[in-house]
């Protein structure tokens, strides 16, 4: 069931990606683009669910679980990462860094440890932007993509889902293993 679903997620974003590629094709590799398509997919289900939980799971109000109190921004923000976590996995890992070698286990470990870094950045921004600054807790989540977009990208492509192992163990090179 996993696994026929995996398939027909893979080819309905690789249709969709291949079906408006040609006029980027001039200034933007493949990779480049697909990287950037699957994040505007992760970043904008991210963005969504982040406003849907702020304004009303939340209700922007403190969220207390007795022994820790989370301000109305950052609680939405630990809702929501573990969703985007695993969806941003799934496009890195099936569509835009499809031909690594690198083991799933080692890619998910060094991906989450990336994500762990631009969750610092992102929780370290949004303390900055919405509790310093005064920004509104919606647009100071998206002001913090940009920054993590930038790190994410060349860490997952020469880290996570590198092409070239070095002599570590590959796959099954099958890619929906």
């Amino acid at each position: 069931m996993f696994r026929a679903f995996g398939k027909f997620f893979h080819r309905t974003i690789v249709a969709l990606l291949d079906f408006f590629y040609p006029p980027f094709r001039r200034f933007l590799p493949r990779q480049v683009y697909d990287y950037a398509a699957c994040g505007a997919m992760n970043t904008v289900q991210d963005w969504v669910l982040y406003f849907v939980l702020y304004n009303f799971v939340v209700r922007k109000q403190i969220v207390d679980l007795g022994f820790i109190a989370f301000t109305p921004h950052i609680a939405s923000l630990l809702i929501v990462t573990p969703v985007t976590l695993c969806f941003g996995f799934l496009l890195s890992k099936y569509i835009t860094f499809r031909g690594s070698e690198v083991q799933t286990h080692r890619q998910l470990m060094r991906y989450a440890l990336i994500y762990v870094v631009n969750f610092l950045l992102t929780y370290c921004s949004l303390k900055l932007l919405v509790e310093g600054i005064g920004i509104y807790p919606t647009p100071s989540k998206m002001i913090t993509t940009v920054l993590t977009t930038l790190v994410s990208f060349t860490m997952q492509k020469y880290y996570s889902f590198k092409k070239n192992t070095h002599g570590e163990p590959g796959s099954t090179g099958n890619q929906l293993d």
